[in-house]
């Protein structure tokens, strides 16, 4: 059998001088007991038979002290048992003799120098390399929140830095388009049942579209965003830093289609959600209202359903598009791929992520949001009763410091969660970490080391 590193094969090797499947010298259990005649007696205190005669049942060629013992009988009747070898180093000490052999007196095949006990002296496999803010194996969900976690501290600066531009400029735009635009829009026929079709129709598309023009500029931040620090989080796992200026060379050319892509997939998810209501929505027009709103509510949940498992299967599309410079539609193709097999996973491990880090947001946006009602004029009480539709510009601005808070926590574990949950898939598919270990500059990692892919 041939051997592998890491362990060793069951059995000892033939003996020098002997062919495989050769009998060797014979068992020590065949030896003249001391009661028995010898056939043809020799000096010594036993009355061995003689190596040299032509009748003797023992060779010259013995096994190594070690890989047998004498059998065991009266004291006096034969050579003391040889004692066990010096332990070989990193292997642990061998068995005691008898412990681990056939029985008593027999070949102890495990144990022995050369021959590790499974499950003993072995200390396992040698840890994975770790240039950077992960080993380079198949990660756990804790290693891949660490690793998000560990990237904001490792390089805060760059980090930070990408993630307070980004809220910042956002901010800006949002307070700027509420306080200037939106305040002069009214939605209040939404919630007065005397409003005719006309103002219930105009309301809403107001409405629909002061939430479209926010939507938009924080797509847009995402994005950027985005881009960003998958470049930083690629590099933390190398153990490279990255200034703000070398991710955004980086990231420039793709930038374009990330937009393409993160505008893409909620206009997917829409559409299908779209699709499931539809059948309701025209039951309800022209014919059963009830039964019509009954069937849209049934099947837009079930388009849900489905809408979120394409989401979860498109969602390692982003890193496959900035790392890999993919098109839109091939970077999706790979996401489905990588996905594919590990659908619970990646869903757990985003949704858990997301959940830690929407906490950590409210956490902060919360009380700033109260403090923005306490001086905005309407009070805590008034804004929690929704007192008056204009949102006054103090209000805007303190509660606008508290969102930029939170999008530089949000933004940075997002991003690097999802950046990390791709690196593992493709450790896991396709032996990333072999890649990344030549890349990061480890000597020998798939060889001695092993992989973990």
């Amino acid at each position: 059998m041939k051997d592998t590193p890491g362990w060793a094969s069951p059995g000892s090797a033939p003996s020098d001088g002997q062919e495989p499947g050769a009998s060797g010298p014979a068992d020590p259990t065949d030896r003249p007991s001391p009661t028995e005649p010898a056939d043809q007696p020799g000096p010594g205190p036993q009355g061995a038979a003689d190596p040299q005669s032509a009748g003797s049942q023992w060779s010259e060629q013995q096994p190594p002290p070690g890989q047998w013992s004498a059998p065991t009988g009266p004291a006096g009747s034969g050579p003391p048992a040889p004692s066990p070898p010096p332990p070989s180093p990193g292997w642990g000490a061998p068995p005691p003799p008898g412990a681990g052999g056939h029985g008593p007196g027999g070949f102890r095949a495990y144990g022995t120098p050369g021959h590790p006990a499974w499950g003993g002296g072995w200390g396992g496999p040698p840890p994975a390399a770790k240039p950077g803010v992960i080993p380079l194996r198949p990660l756990g969900v804790g290693e891949i929140l660490d690793g998000a976690v560990s990237t904001m501290r490792t390089y805060w600066r760059t980090v930070l830095g990408i993630s307070l531009t980004v809220a910042v400029v956002t901010e800006i735009l949002v307070i700027l388009l509420q306080g200037l635009v939106l305040n002069d829009t009214s939605t209040a026929a939404l919630d007065d049942p005397s409003s005719s079709p006309g103002e219930l129709t105009r309301a809403m598309g107001e409405a629909m579209l002061s939430s479209g023009a926010v939507l938009l500029i924080s797509l847009i931040a995402t994005v950027a965003a985005t881009a960003l620090l998958t470049t930083v989080t690629s590099r933390a796992v190398l153990g490279r830093p990255v200034t703000t200026g070398e991710a955004w060379r980086d990231a420039r050319p793709q930038v374009v289609k990330l937009f393409g892509l993160i505008l893409l997939l909620p206009l997917i998810a829409a559409a299908v959600v779209f699709a499931g209501a539809l059948p309701g929505i025209l039951v309800a027009v022209f014919g059963n209202a009830d039964g019509g709103v009954a069937l849209a509510v049934l099947g837009g949940i079930a388009a849900g359903v489905v809408a979120l498992w394409l989401m979860i299967r498109f969602s390692l599309a982003s890193p496959a598009l900035m790392l890999e410079k993919q098109g839109v539609v091939k970077s999706m193709s790979r996401s489905v791929k990588l996905v594919r097999g590990s659908w619970w996973r990646v869903f757990g491990i985003q949704l858990l992520a997301g959940i830690i880090a929407n906490i950590i947001s409210a956490i902060v946006v919360i009380p700033f949001t109260f403090l923005a009602a306490a001086l905005g004029g309407e009070g805590v009480v008034g804004f929690l009763n929704g007192e008056g539709s204009n949102l006054g510009w103090t209000f805007l601005i303190i509660s606008g410091v508290g969102s930029v808070i939170g999008s530089m926590i949000t933004f940075p574990i997002n991003a690097g969660v999802t950046v990390l949950l791709y690196i593992d898939q493709r450790i896991r598919r396709e032996a990333l970490d072999l890649e990344l270990a030549r890349a990061a500059g480890v000597q020998g990692y798939g060889t001695d080391a092993g992989s973990g892919g």
